[in-house]
């Protein structure tokens, strides 16, 4: 006979008969019912003043129908029994039956635990089609009170190790008004007393098992007697690997191919760059706007915090690839101007000295010409002053030459720019390249542009694998919770 199923909403129907066929006068029931509620008073505990009243509890969890971590709670139904002894509810066992079955009504009559859930948001009684509860008294006063709920508790989460973390959700169970030296809860089953339904199912999590508690709750207005029962949801992965670890592996992977396109086309590998980086934020923001707020990294969050920056780190390669191949090209462009500059003034030079060369020759055979003449009376006819004027350079450093000097290396130091040192073959001839073994430079700092997209294509695919190695084996390792006492789902 299933106690939720026998509903009695009337005493004056037809004759009961109880399991084992005995026939009980309707009109006795009716009489015991009525001699309850002579000096009954319901808002007087049983033995008051006395020993405190024994409450015993169990519960069997129908369902869980909805666990959030953004609202820090899980929703359950349940069936809640209670057990307790009240004195002035016997009655005689000689009538034919040693317990009655009443309906729910009856119970507004009697003196009832003022029982409440600590954590509980919303708690609700089932009414289709009859109020889901009922109540039983024995001929000794022991009572069963039996309801149907459903209630939404608080369930306060640590997301550290999201989505590869285990939660441990707790219904406490106190009286509101009595201390402990009037009412003290207990497990009226011992370790069965806790039980869930094993067809409980949920998309997101893992029932792994429960177990239950004795407290003692001590607050300003007294010692009370409190029960907990814990029930321990682990998360499945499946949903998480599937809509986010591995999208955001492909986008990570899918930035490296800008290391293999032509580093002349800019449009695309910045187009891939930028949409990378932009999808990645986008997949930030659907998982964490379903999560709380909360101030402390997820596991979820370094994962995609990871691949947001080898994206990103991926679109500043190009930009590094593109800076030194810039600066390469000004670096040559510099050289070969600085190399053209230098070829001019190799020509300027040659034509100098050339001209340098004939001077010296007209000194020489005009020498004599000018030797015992008086320099002041014939400084206007000597040769020697009209081809010794100082020739005149522009942006050059000139140093003239002492009279009646006849040497080539004389001639080449003089002409020849401070700033660049003259380089002369044995023969006392200038050397015909100024710049020779010298090349225009091709790289920057030592890389060129091809060694940072060589490279890349190594480094960023050797980090990221060594991030994941490193990023599930410690994610495994601490995600392994023990809890004491937890009873394995099914096994009781």
């Amino acid at each position: 006979m299933r106690d939720f199923d026998i509903q009695i909403l009337s005493l004056h129907c037809a004759i009961i008969k109880e399991d084992n066929g005995t026939t009980i006068d309707p009109m006795a029931v009716s009489n015991i019912l009525k001699a309850f509620q002579v000096g009954y008073d319901k808002r007087v505990r049983p033995r008051y003043g006395k020993e405190p009243v024994q409450v015993g509890v169990t519960m069997y969890v129908l369902s869980i129908s909805d666990i959030s971590e953004k609202f820090m709670d899980y929703t359950f139904d349940m069936y809640f029994r209670q057990f307790w002894q009240d004195d002035r509810l016997t009655f005689d066992k000689s009538v034919g039956m040693d317990k009655l079955i009443v309906g729910a009504d009856y119970v507004k009559q009697l003196w009832v635990p003022d029982t409440f859930f600590v954590n509980e948001k919303v708690a609700s009684f089932h009414q289709a089609t009859q109020e889901n509860q009922f109540l039983r008294i024995s001929n000794l006063g022991n009572i069963l009170r039996s309801m149907r709920l459903t209630v939404k508790a608080t369930c306060p989460m640590d997301l550290t190790l999201f989505p590869m973390d285990s939660q441990l959700c707790t219904l406490e169970i106190e009286s509101y008004g009595y201390t402990m030296a009037d009412l003290v809860y207990d497990w009226n089953d011992g370790k069965a007393s806790v039980q869930v339904s094993p067809t409980v199912e949920l998309p997101e999590f893992f029932v792994v098992g429960y177990r239950q508690r004795r407290v003692l709750e001590v607050l300003s207005s007294g010692n009370y007697s409190r029960l907990c029962a814990d029930i321990l949801f682990t998360r499945s992965m499946g949903y998480y690997i599937i809509q986010v670890y591995v999208p955001s592996s492909l986008i990570v992977a899918m930035s490296w191919v800008s290391f293999y396109l032509d580093r002349a086309s800019a449009p695309a590998r910045v187009g891939l760059g930028v949409t990378t980086v932009l999808t990645m934020v986008t997949l930030m923001g659907s998982v964490n706007r379903s999560l709380p707020k909360i101030s402390y990294m997820k596991a979820l969050d370094i994962y995609l915090a990871v691949c947001f920056f080898m994206v990103f780190g991926a679109l500043l390669e190009y930009a590094c690839v593109s800076y030194t191949g810039k600066r390469i090209k000004l670096h040559q462009a510099q050289f070969e101007d600085f190399k053209k500059k230098v070829e001019a003034m190799k020509e300027e030079y040659n034509r100098q000295h050339d001209s340098q060369i004939q001077i010296d020759l007209v000194d020489e055979d005009d020498e004599d010409e000018c030797e015992g003449a008086d320099w002041q009376l014939h400084s206007e006819y000597c040769p020697r002053k009209v081809t010794t004027t100082e020739p005149k350079m522009e942006d050059k450093t000139y140093t003239p030459m002492p009279p009646g000097s006849r040497k080539h290396s004389m001639a080449l130091s003089t002409y020849l720019p401070l700033s660049t040192p003259a380089q002369s073959t044995p023969g006392g001839q200038p050397s015909p390249l100024i710049l020779e073994g010298l090349a225009p430079p091709t790289t920057l700092f030592g890389f060129r542009a091809s060694d940072i997209e060589r490279w890349a294509r190594l480094i960023f695919p050797i980090i990221f694998l060594t991030f994941h190695l490193m990023y599930w084996s410690v994610l495994f390792s601490m995600s392994a919770v023990y809890f004491e006492g937890i009873i394995p789902l099914g096994s009781a």
